[in-house]
């Protein structure tokens, strides 16, 4: 009979697939969710009577239903209508509007602790608007929310396992498919655990590298 440590390097290569699947398209997520927060953001602020009411229709919806269901109706819609969505498409596509209504009123946040004495310091130097924003604003609200983008990608990464019901041979669904084959849930799972929590751990260590990177370059 095997032994754990025999069966475990039988399960490596399929788990280092699916953490490398669960990977990617968590990051590629959690950019795409970047890019529209900072959309909804400009929506909100620059064109307040048109852009937000619709932001705040978007955040309460994705915030408010559960991710699961936010999936299920993207693929399925579709397919209803006749059409054809690529699961990897769906799944990147539904886990970054999601991250998008979190980071927006990360952003938001952010962006309310910016003196508005310096907005009006680059406007009087010529910044024009988006100038400031990239210039200015970005830079700061980045440093300000790292902990809460942090945990705001964590959740996605963990999050990511409801994309198993797509068929993409992610972290969950590998181990689905592994249970299947050796009929030990247990090992099998607490594996896919640890995977799962190698990927936010390097997560964490990454942010908190960034953070002591930025501080070592403040000092004098």
């Amino acid at each position: 009979m095997m032994t754990f440590t025999e069966r475990l390097t039988e399960y490596a290569p399929a788990i280092v697939s699916g953490l490398i699947t669960t990977a990617a398209i968590s990051a590629i997520a959690i950019a795409l969710g970047f890019m529209v927060a900072v959309c909804l953001y400009i929506l909100r602020t620059q064109f307040p009577r048109a852009g937000a009411k619709p932001v705040q229709v978007y955040v309460s919806f994705f915030r408010g239903t559960p991710l699961l269901v936010q999936l299920l109706i993207l693929f399925y819609v579709p397919a209803a209508l006749g059409l054809d969505i690529n699961p990897w498409l769906a799944a990147v596509t539904v886990l970054g509007l999601n991250s998008a209504a979190f980071q927006s009123e990360i952003l938001r946040a952010g962006f309310a602790a910016i003196p508005a004495a310096q907005i009006e310091a680059a406007r009087v130097f010529g910044l024009n608007r988006q100038q400031i924003l990239w210039h200015i604003q970005m830079p700061q609200v980045v440093r300000l929310t790292l902990p809460s983008l942090t945990s705001e990608s964590i959740d996605i990464i963990k999050g990511s396992a409801v994309i198993s019901v797509l068929a993409i041979a992610d972290l969950m669904r590998v181990g689905k498919q592994l249970v299947a084959v050796s009929y030990r849930p247990l090992e099998v799972y607490l594996s896919i655990a640890c995977a799962y929590l190698l990927l936010t751990t390097l997560v964490s260590w990454a942010a908190l590298q960034l953070t002591r990177h930025r501080q070592v370059d403040k000092q004098p």
